[in-house]
C-alpha cells in the first residue's frame, strides 16, 4: 500500500505496526513483524531520519543510535503531516512523466523522416509481438476492442489473462467478439466464463476475417501471415489514421451482428439469433413437453420416433440457450413461442 510512496515491504511492515499502538520499541516490533532486531533497528532509525517516526522516550536522553536503539520507544509522526510531501513528490513525478510521454508521442508522430512509421509499424518475433500486445492492453485507459480467432500463437492465454485483469481493474470498457473456432481450444470455455464473470462483454460469430486488438481507438494490432516473416509470428501496429478508423468500423459492424455470450451453471452459451425461430413441428413437441407429457408419449401422439422428439427438444433448448427444460419453458413464455 505504501510502496507507491517510497516505502519498501519491510519499512511498510514496521510503519503499519506502529499504527496500532501509541509507542513501541524495536524489540516489540521484532515480535510483531517477524524481522530481525538489527533490521527493525535500522528501519526505525531510517524512518526517524526521514521524519516518518519520532523518538518518544529513550534510556539515556538524546537521539538514539544503533547501539542503544533497542531501549528507545518510537511513535508515528501524524501521517497527514509526514506522508504529504511524499505524496506530492509522487504526483509531481507522474505529471513530469505524462508531460514527457505527450512530448515524445507528438514528436514521433510529426517526424518527417518516418512518415510511414507514424501510421504502421511491423513487429516480428514472438517476444516483440507479445511485448507490443501487452503494451496496448496495459496502456488502455478507456476502451479495448478485441477479435479472437483460433488458438493463441504469440501470446499465451495465461499471459493475456493478466493483461485483461489489469485493464478491468482500471475500469476499461472491454468488448470482445470471438469466432466459434476460438472456443474449441482446451479450457477455452472455462476461460471465457471467467472473463465474462470478471466484466468482459463477449459476443460470438461464426467467423471473423482477422485477429485484432484496438486500444482507446488510438492504436490497433493485427497479426500478419506467418509465411510473410519466415515462419515467425508477426504483426502490424496501426496508429491513428484512416486505416485505424476502418478497423474500428469493422469491429462495430461485427459486434452489432454477433450474439451475446452469457454464463450458465455449466459453462457459457450464446444468446439465440433473432431470426432463428422454432419450426411448427418443434412447437408441437414443445406444447406437449410443457403439458408434462414424457418424450415417449409425445412421440406416440405425434407419430414420431423418440429420437426425433429428443432432437427437436435439443434444438429448442439451443435456440433458447437453456440448460434445462424448466429454463426452456421460461424462455418460450417470454419469447411468445406458444
Amino acid at each position: 500500500m505504501l510502496q507507491a510512496l517510497g516505502l519498501g515491504p519491510a519499512e511498510e511492515a514496521v510503519y503499519t505496526s506502529l499504527l496500532a499502538r501509541p509507542t513501541a520499541s524495536a524489540q516489540e516490533l521484532v515480535r510483531q513483524t517477524g524481522l530481525e532486531e538489527a533490521e527493525a533497528t535500522r528501519i526505525l532509525l531510517d524512518l526517524a531520519t526521514r521524519g516518518l517516526v519520532a523518538v518518544a522516550t529513550e534510556a539515556g536522553g538524546g537521539a538514539p543510535d544503533s547501539a542503544d536503539c533497542g531501549a528507545a520507544r518510537f511513535r508515528l509522526t501524524p501521517p497527514s503531516v509526514a506522508l504529504a510531501p511524499f505524496l506530492v513528490e509522487q504526483r509531481n513525478a507522474l505529471h513530469r512523466a505524462e508531460t514527457a510521454f505527450s512530448m515524445l508521442t507528438e514528436q514521433y508522430r510529426s517526424t518527417a523522416a518516418h512518415p510511414a512509421g507514424s501510421v504502421v509499424e511491423v513487429v516480428v518475433g514472438v517476444e516483440q509481438v507479445a511485448h507490443r500486445f501487452h503494451q496496448l492492453q496495459r496502456g488502455a485507459q478507456r476502451e479495448l476492442l478485441v477479435f479472437l480467432v483460433g488458438a493463441p500463437i504469440a501470446v499465451p492465454r495465461d499471459d493475456a489473462d493478466v493483461s485483461e485483469s489489469s485493464a478491468l481493474d482500471r475500469g476499461v470498457d472491454f468488448r470482445v467478439v470471438a469466432a466459434k473456432d476460438y472456443l474449441d481450444g482446451p479450457g477455452m470455455a472455462r476461460d471465457v466464463r471467467a472473463g465474462i464473470t470478471a466484466g468482459i462483454e463477449l459476443r460470438l460469430v461464426d467467423s471473423l476475417p482477422l485477429k485484432m486488438v484496438v486500444s482507446d481507438r488510438e492504436r490497433a494490432m493485427v497479426p500478419l501471415d506467418m509465411a510473410d516473416s519466415g515462419g515467425e509470428p508477426s504483426a502490424i501496429v496501426v496508429h491513428r489514421s484512416g486505416l485505424l478508423t476502418a478497423l474500428v468500423h469493422l469491429f462495430e459492424k461485427e459486434w452489432a451482428q454477433a450474439r451475446p455470450l452469457y454464463t450458465t451453471t455449466t459453462g457459457v452459451r450464446a444468446e439465440p439469433a433473432a431470426d432463428r425461430q422454432p419450426t411448427e413441428g418443434e412447437l408441437e413437441v414443445l406444447a406437449l413437453l410443457l403439458a408434462g407429457i414424457s418424450d415417449r408419449r409425445a412421440a406416440s401422439q405425434l407419430g414420431l420416433s423418440i429420437r426425433t422428439v429428443e432432437r427437436r427438444t435439443r434444438r429448442l433448448m439451443d435456440l433458447a440457450g437453456a440448460d434445462s427444460r424448466l429454463q426452456l419453458g421460461w424462455h418460450a413464455a417470454r419469447a411468445g413461442w406458444l
